[in-house]
């Protein structure tokens, strides 16, 4: 069952520097299509392909939602144990993925893990720093013009409260940023126009209540952020899990993964709601030109 909003989680979260906000005052979000995918956890976009992660899963789509390429093995490389895989991003044709163990709300063997946008095969993995404070890793970012891959986390506690930042090059961890108010339940994180964007699972489907967006803005001591409310999402087809995020910067999107049909428990389906007998998962395209 999906968190009841509290009055902190109505907040949002903005990144990557400061002096690179655009008028966020003037951003207007018209849906414009909706496209189900094979996924149910990450969706990201370098403008000419879409990546889509499930939980194990990761799927290559073209700009008409063809399948190009998949891969239902993706952790046949790993060292230690890991089933899951959070929202994701692409820098460079590289699909960079939080993956972890999750199994009722608890995560562990984290791992910054980075695959091959063309092949879907994994290259590398970034060392975990286990005294970062991270519990879980729900999306992850990477940011160019920081060089920084920031991480978010869904497990409800104080850790939750941080962004978590890795060198984008070296996978060196950087430092933990805590969000003010922190929102609750988050989901999905995406870096766009000197802003994190991210998702927060704070409303209850159980009682019809959509989903937010948040915008992050990183203060100028680099420890710190405020978060403001950017989106509710009350245009989805049916209140249920939000998801990953994304920007299409190269044709003026924004991409939002959606699921609908499944009670989720301790951050896992647990049954249907009448009318569904499988969980729906869906990209949901806003036009975002001023």
């Amino acid at each position: 069952m999906k968190k009841v909003m509290t009055v902190l989680a109505c907040l949002f979260l903005t990144c990557c520097s400061n002096n690179q906000k655009d008028d966020i005052s003037m951003r207007n979000y018209e849906l414009l299509s909706v496209h189900q995918v094979n996924g149910r956890q990450g969706i990201c976009t370098d403008g000419e392909y879409f990546w889509v992660s499930g939980s194990t899963t990761l799927t290559k789509y073209d700009r008409d939602w063809n399948i190009v390429c998949e891969n239902d093995e993706p952790f046949r490389s790993y060292e230690l144990e890991v089933n899951h895989i959070g929202d994701i991003d692409v820098y460079d044709n590289e699909l960079y993925l939080g993956v972890e163990y999750f199994m009722d709300g608890v995560g562990k063997n984290i791992q910054v893990a980075v695959y091959d946008g063309d092949t879907l095969e994994l290259k590398r993995v970034f060392p975990f720093d286990p005294d970062t404070g991270q519990k879980e890793c729900s999306g992850i970012a990477a940011d160019d013009d920081s060089k920084t891959v920031y991480m978010t986390s869904w497990i409800d506690d104080e850790s939750s409260s941080y962004l978590y930042s890795y060198d984008l090059e070296t996978g060196a961890y950087k430092g933990r940023i805590l969000m003010d108010p922190a929102p609750g339940w988050l989901q999905g994180i995406a870096c766009h126009d000197g802003h994190l964007y991210v998702t927060a699972d704070d409303g209850d489907a159980d009682n019809d209540e959509p989903d937010h967006m948040y915008r992050v803005t990183i203060n100028e001591d680099g420890i710190s952020a405020s978060v403001e409310p950017e989106k509710t999402f009350d245009d989805v087809i049916r209140q249920g899990e939000i998801e990953g995020l994304s920007f299409d910067r190269k044709n003026g999107h924004f991409l939002l993964l959606y699921n609908r049909g499944a009670r989720i428990v301790l951050g896992m389906p647990k049954g249907f709601y009448d009318g569904y007998t499988e969980e729906i998962h869906e990209v949901f395209v806003y036009d975002i030109r001023k």
